[in-house]
């Protein structure tokens, strides 16, 4: 599986959206920023997969409603379940809709952020991506974790699936939206720390990653 890259690489991206305009402001903003760089555009999702393939980005933002395959197929085709090296696909769409949030996370996706984000938020996307993290536009996460919870199960009392206490606290901060710094500066611990607890908890979950994590989380009951 793709590893993150590491303190000092330069995190390479491959953009995909229909319109130029975007892809140039995402462009304007990411290679203005200190190690990390656009590395490909793609005009549609055909196009996207095959780039992606090819270049084998850290990162791809990838827009959802594109010519030849929109990107919710194409996020499934790079880093959907059974992929033996799945790509990081973080999707960034006008569209704040619950049906596309839940199809983008469960075909893959490590990240959902509108394109009224901003550029900071866009950054901080592309890094947590390329370490391994998930991020998704605060103002949607919530809402969107109890959405995707609720569809795959009922609701139930969680059993914990043998997480210690202080792995559950861990799997709080996560369903939260909280980084790994904040994690660890509201539950005193090391950031190394909480990144241990947080690959036990995957572990023990069969989660892939942090979204599906924070999805248990709702799904179990956890956060009421």
């Amino acid at each position: 599986m793709t590893t993150g890259t590491t303190t000092g690489e330069t995190v390479r991206v491959l953009l995909a959206d229909d319109q130029q305009m975007v892809r140039t402001g995402f462009r304007y903003i990411l290679d203005a920023e200190d190690g990390i760089s656009v590395v490909g555009e793609a005009g549609d999702g055909l196009e996207a997969v095959r780039l992606a393939e090819r270049l084998r980005p850290d990162v791809v933002l990838m827009d959802i409603r594109m010519p030849g395959i929109d990107g919710l197929e194409a996020t499934r085709r790079l880093a959907g379940p059974g992929l033996a090296d799945p790509l990081r696909v973080v999707v960034v769409t006008t569209f704040d809709l619950d049906e596309y949030v839940h199809a983008a996370l469960t075909g893959g996706a490590v990240g959902f952020l509108l394109k009224d984000a901003g550029p900071a938020l866009l950054i901080e996307a592309v890094r947590a991506a390329a370490r391994g993290d998930a991020m998704v536009s605060p103002q949607i996460t919530v809402r969107l974790l109890r959405h995707y919870s609720a569809a795959r199960a009922p609701r139930r009392g969680h059993s914990g699936s043998g997480l210690t206490a202080r792995e559950l606290d861990t799997v709080r901060t996560v369903a939260r939206g909280l980084t790994n710094t904040e994690a660890a500066a509201e539950l005193h611990v090391t950031v190394s720390t909480v990144k241990t607890h947080l690959a036990r908890v995957q572990e023990k979950l069969g989660a892939r990653n942090r979204v599906e994590v924070a999805a248990w989380a709702y799904q179990s009951g956890l956060m009421d």
